[in-house]
C-alpha cells in the first residue's frame, strides 16, 4: 500500500473514531436528558398510584392504576402562582394525601368540607354549612355492619367516641365540634370515601392537612381484578404472587372497559 493510501485510510479511521464518540456522546446525553425530564415530572406534575382498597367504590376500584396530576394544587401563595395553572382544593376533588398516621401511606378520598365548612350526618344524608348535600358518587352497603358514624355524625358526648377511632382524634375531636356540626379549621379538609360504609375516613382519624395533599387523580391508565388482600400483604413473597397471578391470568382480570377512564 502505498504512503497517500494508508494516510487516508488512517484519516478514514480517525472519522469513524469521532462519529462513534459523538455519537454515544449524544446517546448519554439524551438519557441523561431523559431521566432529568423523568425525575422532574414524578416529582412535581405527575405520579403513578395504584388503589388498594374498596374504601372509594365504586367510583376507584381496587387494582385501579392511576395517573395523579401533582401540579394542580400548587400554589402557595407565592409571587408567581397567578401565572400558573394553580387552583384551590374544593368541595368534591378526589384527592391523594399522606395519612396523618402511622407511616403516612398514601390514602386517596374525597373532600367533603373545606376550611371554614361546618359539616353534620344525619340519617346517612351530609349536610354542608345547613345543606344537605347531592352525592351521586356516595354508595351505601345495606348489609355493612351497624356503626353509628354511618348514620350521624358528629357524636354529641364522650359516650359516643367509638373504639376503632384514631386515639389522637378521638380526644381532639370536641374542640371542633360546635352547635353539633364539625367545623373544618384553617388549612384543614374533612374528606370521605365513596364507599361510605367501608371507608376508614376523617370521621374516624381527623382532618386532612393541606402540606400532606399530593394532588388529584386525573385517569385510569390500567386496571386489573385484584384482592384487596393482595395489594396490602406487606409480604415481599405475597407481593411476588399478587403480580404473577395478575400476568399470568391477564386477558380475564384485566378490565379493558376502565382504561383511560377520567376521574370524578
Amino acid at each position: 500500500m502505498s504512503e497517500a493510501a494508508r494516510v487516508a485510510e488512517g484519516h478514514a479511521v480517525e472519522k469513524r473514531e469521532v462519529r462513534t464518540g459523538a455519537s454515544l456522546g449524544e446517546y448519554i446525553e439524551s438519557l441523561l436528558v431523559t431521566i432529568v425530564l423523568a425525575l422532574f415530572g414524578t416529582s412535581f406534575v405527575v405520579q403513578a398510584f395504584k388503589i388498594p382498597s374498596q374504601s372509594m367504590e365504586p367510583t376507584l376500584l381496587v387494582g385501579d392504576h392511576l395517573l395523579v396530576n401533582k401540579f394542580i394544587f400548587g400554589g402557595r401563595d407565592h409571587f408567581y402562582d397567578a401565572l400558573l395553572p394553580y387552583r384551590p382544593i374544593q368541595r368534591g376533588d378526589v384527592i391523594v394525601f399522606k395519612f396523618p398516621y402511622q407511616d403516612h401511606p398514601h390514602y386517596v378520598k374525597r373532600v367533603i368540607g373545606v376550611p371554614g365548612d361546618r359539616i353534620k350526618i344525619v340519617d346517612q344524608k351530609v349536610y354542608v354549612n345547613g345543606q344537605r348535600q347531592n352525592e351521586p358518587f356516595a354508595y351505601h352497603d345495606p348489609a355493612a355492619a351497624y356503626d353509628p358514624f354511618l348514620y350521624n355524625f358528629p357524636p354529641a358526648s364522650r359516650d359516643e367516641l367509638l373504639s376503632n377511632m384514631q386515639p389522637e382524634w378521638a380526644e381532639d375531636i370536641f374542640n371542633y365540634i360546635h352547635d353539633g356540626e364539625v367545623v373544618v379549621p384553617p388549612n384543614k379538609y374533612f374528606a370521605m370515601g365513596d364507599n361510605r360504609d367501608h371507608s376508614w375516613d376523617s370521621r374516624y382519624w381527623g382532618f386532612v392537612d393541606r402540606e400532606a395533599v399530593m394532588g388529584r387523580p386525573v385517569v385510569i391508565y390500567w386496571s386489573v381484578q385484584t384482592e384487596e388482600s393482595e395489594d396490602t400483604s406487606e409480604s415481599l413473597w405475597s407481593r411476588l404472587q399478587g403480580i404473577l397471578g395478575a400476568l399470568l391470568h391477564l386477558s380475564t382480570r384485566a378490565r379493558w372497559q376502565r382504561m383511560l377512564r377520567l376521574v370524578h
